[in-house]
C-alpha cells in the first residue's frame, strides 16, 4: 500500500470531518471533477488538432447499485494516468485542474476548470468507507485503478476499461442512528442533488431510468382485455446545462423567465420585475434578479432569510448568499454566477472581499434603477409593488439611522392630502408653494383619519400639502432622512412653529395669548397631568381646537409604543398642548365662562375640549366616564 502523502490520516480526517458541512455535495464535487476532466479533453484536442473529438459526444454518467450499495460517476474526458492518480489522488490538496489551468490553458478562455483546491475528491468519504477509481488517459492504451478506504493509505494497479475517460465508484457506510447511507441510492435523490447542485453543468448528465409504458392492444383481442405494461431502460439527461442566466434578455421569453423563477424558488406568484446584468472585466458575472409581485409569507419576520443563489462555473455553491443583497432588498430573488469570487476551500462559504463587495454595490445600484424606472413608467404597478414591500425600504433607513437615506429616499411613496394620491418626496418637493420652507407630514393610524384631522386640515386650507403616515415606521423614516432638497421634516401636529404665518400673524397669536392667560392657565388647571399648557394657536382655521407635541415624542410615536409588549410605565409618552381656535366662537364662550368665574363649567369645556381633540387625532379619550357625564350635564 501507498501511503498517503502530506500527513495524510490527520489532513485526510480534517477533510472528511471539518471542512465539508453537507454529506450531500460529494456528488456535486464528483460532477465537478468530471466537468474539469471533459474541459481538459477538449482544450487539450483543440491544442494538438485533433478533430476526433466533439464537444457533443462529453458526458458525465451517474449509476446506482441498491445490493452492492454502490453510486458510480464516470465521464469519457481526459483521464489520468499511473503517475497522474499518484499524483493527484495520492497528494490530498492537489489540484490537477488548477496546475491545468496554470500550465496548459494560458490565452485560452474556451472553457472554464472548476476544480481549484484539490480537496473536493476526498468528499466522497464522508459517505463512502471505499473509494475505487479506474482510469484510461487520452491517448493511452492503459487503464489503472486507484483504491482507498481514506485512512492510511491507497493502492494503484492495472486496470481494464473501455475507452477514456474515469469511474469513481463509492461504496457507501453502513448506516448508523444518525445517518441514512442508503437515502442516496435511489434514482429521486441522486436526480435531485443533480438538479439543485449541478444542473447548469455544461455537459449532459446521464443516467439509466427504469420506466414504464403501456403496450398497444392487439388487433384481435376481445372487449374486456386488459391492456398490459412493461419495463424498459431509459438513458436520461438529468441536467438542463444551458443556464438562463446567461443569455441575453432579448434572447428569452417571458414565458420562460416566469418558468424559471416559479420552479427555482418554489412560488406561484409571477416576476413583477426582471433584472438580466452581464459584466466582464476586473470581475466577471452574471445575474438574474426578479422582483417579487407577491411577498414572501415570511417576510417581515425574524426568521426570513434573504439572499440570492450563488453559482461559480455554473455549480451552486451557496442556496442563499445573504452578502449579495442589502437589507433593504433583501425580497429580491434571483441568481449570481461568477468564476472570479474567491472561495474557501470547501467552496461552501465565501471569503469576504473587494469583488464580492464590488457584485453587491452593483446588483444595488441596478435593483434601485430599476424600481425608479418603475416608479415613473408605471405608477400603478409601483403602488402596488410599494403597498407591499415599502415598509422593508422606509424600516431600512429608520434602522440605519439614515444612513441609507441617498440610496432609497427617492423610492419611498407617502399620500398626499392635498392631492390624495401617493407622491415621491420629489414630487412634493417639486409641486410646493413658493417660498415653503418645510416638508409637512402628519402620523396616525389611518389615511382617512389624518386627512380629517385638525391639525391636517388647517394645514391644506392653507395651500400648503400634507404627507399622510400611516405607516408605524413612516415617522422614524422621516425624521430619519432629517432633510431632504434642503427642507426640513416637520410634522404637522408637533408643538413647533410650522413656518406658515406672517411676522404680523405671530404678533397677533403672541397678543391673543397675553390677554387670555388667564383663562389658558384655568383651563390648564382642569386637564390632565400630559397636557403642558393652553395656548392660542396659529395653525387653526376652522376646528374649535387641537392636540399637539410639546416635546420630542410625537402623537403618532405614543401610537406606536403603545403597542409594544412593555409596561405602561416604561413605554415612552408624549406631552401635550391644547391649542384653541381665538377666532372659533367656542373660544368667546369660554372667554365669558372664565370672566364669570363659573370654574364648573369651564372645567368641563375643558375636558370636553381636551377629549374632542384627542379623538380627532385618534388618540383614546382618557375618562370616558366623565366625557359622558360632562356631555350628559351640558345637555340637561
Amino acid at each position: 500500500m501507498r501511503k498517503f502523502k502530506t500527513e495524510s490520516k490527520k489532513l485526510l480526517d480534517l477533510m472528511i470531518n471539518s471542512i465539508y458541512t453537507n454529506k450531500e455535495i460529494f456528488l456535486r464535487e464528483l460532477i465537478s471533477n468530471a466537468s474539469d476532466s471533459l474541459d481538459k479533453l477538449y482544450l487539450s484536442a483543440l491544442q494538438n488538432g485533433d478533430n476526433s473529438i466533439s464537444r457533443g459526444e462529453l458526458k458525465i454518467a451517474i449509476a446506482f447499485d441498491k445490493d452492492a450499495r454502490t453510486i458510480t460517476i464516470s465521464d469519457n474526458g481526459i483521464g489520468m494516468t499511473k503517475d497522474e492518480l499518484d499524483k493527484n489522488l495520492g497528494t490530498i490538496a492537489h489540484s490537477g485542474s488548477l496546475e491545468f489551468k496554470s500550465d496548459e490553458t494560458e490565452g485560452l478562455d474556451e472553457v472554464d476548470i472548476i476544480g481549484q483546491f484539490g480537496v473536493g475528491f476526498y468528499s466522497s468519504f464522508m459517505v463512502a468507507d471505499k473509494v475505487k477509481v479506474v482510469s484510461k488517459a487520452y491517448g493511452s492504451d492503459e487503464a489503472y485503478s486507484w483504491t482507498s478506504d481514506g485512512v492510511e493509505g491507497y493502492n494503484i494497479a492495472q486496470a481494464e476499461r473501455d475507452g477514456r475517460g474515469t469511474d469513481i465508484t463509492l461504496f457507501l457506510r453502513e448506516n448508523t442512528d444518525d445517518v441514512n447511507f442508503d437515502e442516496y441510492l435511489n434514482e429521486y435523490a441522486l436526480k435531485r442533488l443533480v438538479k439543485r447542485y449541478s444542473d447548469y453543468i455544461r455537459y449532459p448528465i446521464c443516467m439509466d431510468v427504469e420506466k414504464t409504458r403501456t403496450l398497444p392492444k392487439p388487433d384481435d383481442a376481445p372487449e374486456d382485455y386488459e391492456l398490459e405494461t412493461e419495463t424498459y431502460i431509459e438513458n436520461e439527461t438529468l441536467n438542463s446545462m444551458v443556464p438562463i442566466w446567461t443569455k441575453k434578455k432579448s434572447d428569452v421569453t417571458e414565458e420562460e423567465y416566469k418558468d424559471f423563477y416559479q420552479a427555482q424558488f418554489h412560488t406561484a406568484d409571477e416576476p413583477l420585475r426582471v433584472i438580466s446584468m452581464h459584466a466582464e472585466g476586473s470581475i466577471s458575472y452574471d445575474a438574474l434578479l426578479f422582483i417579487p409581485t407577491d411577498t414572501p409569507m415570511n417576510l417581515y419576520s425574524k426568521d426570513f432569510k434573504k439572499g440570492l443563489a450563488l453559482y461559480s462555473n455554473n455549480v451552486m455553491i451557496m442556496e442563499k448568499c445573504d452578502d449579495l443583497l442589502p437589507d433593504c432588498f433583501g425580497f429580491v430573488r434571483g441568481v449570481v454566477d461568477s468564476p472570479d469570487l474567491n472561495l474557501n476551500i470547501s467552496r461552501e462559504m465565501l471569503q469576504q472581499d473587494r469583488q464580492l463587495l464590488a457584485i453587491e454595490r452593483r446588483i444595488e445600484k441596478k435593483i434601485k434603477q430599476e424600481l425608479e424606472k418603475m416608479c415613473k413608467e408605471d405608477r400603478e404597478a409601483y403602488i402596488s409593488f410599494f403597498g407591499k414591500f415599502g415598509h422593508a425600504l422606509k424600516f431600512d433607513i429608520y434602522s440605519s439611522y439614515g444612513a441609507h437615506k441617498e440610496l432609497l429616499q427617492d423610492l419611498l411613496l407617502f399620500q398626499s392630502a392635498k392631492e390624495d394620491k401617493p407622491t415621491t418626496l420629489a414630487e412634493y418637493v417639486d409641486a410646493e408653494e413658493e417660498g415653503q420652507e418645510c416638508i409637512y407630514f402628519a402620523s396616525g393610524d389611518t389615511v382617512n383619519k389624518l386627512a380629517k384631522s385638525p391639525s391636517v386640515t388647517s394645514v391644506v386650507n392653507k395651500g400648503y400639502d400634507v404627507l399622510l403616515c400611516a405607516d408605524n415606521v413612516d415617522e422614524f423614516c422621516l425624521l430619519s432622512i432629517g432633510t431632504y432638497s434642503s427642507q426640513e421634516m416637520r410634522n404637522v401636529a408637533s408643538g413647533e412653529d410650522l413656518g406658515l404665518e406672517t411676522d404680523e400673524e405671530k404678533e397677533q397669536v403672541e397678543k391673543k395669548r397675553e390677554e387670555n392667560s388667564g383663562l389658558f392657565e384655568a383651563m390648564r388647571g382642569a386637564l390632565p397631568d400630559d397636557i403642558t399648557k393652553v395656548t392660542a394657536s396659529s395653525r387653526l382655521t376652522d376646528a374649535a381646537c387641537c392636540i399637539v407635541a410639546d416635546g420630542p415624542v410625537s402623537l403618532g410615536m405614543e401610537k406606536y409604543f403603545a403597542t409594544l409588549p412593555a409596561d405602561d410605565e416604561e413605554r415612552p409618552k408624549a406631552m401635550h398642548a391644547l391649542e384653541l381656535n381665538t377666532e372659533h366662537p367656542v373660544f368667546a364662550t369660554l372667554q365669558a365662562l372664565h370672566e364669570a368665574g363659573d370654574e364648573e363649567k369651564l372645567e368641563q369645556y375643558a375636558n370636553l375640549l381636551y377629549n374632542q381633540a384627542r379623538l380627532a387625532e385618534g388618540l383614546e379619550i382618557v375618562d370616558s366616564a366623565a366625557f359622558n357625564e360632562a356631555i350628559c350635564s351640558l345637555m340637561k
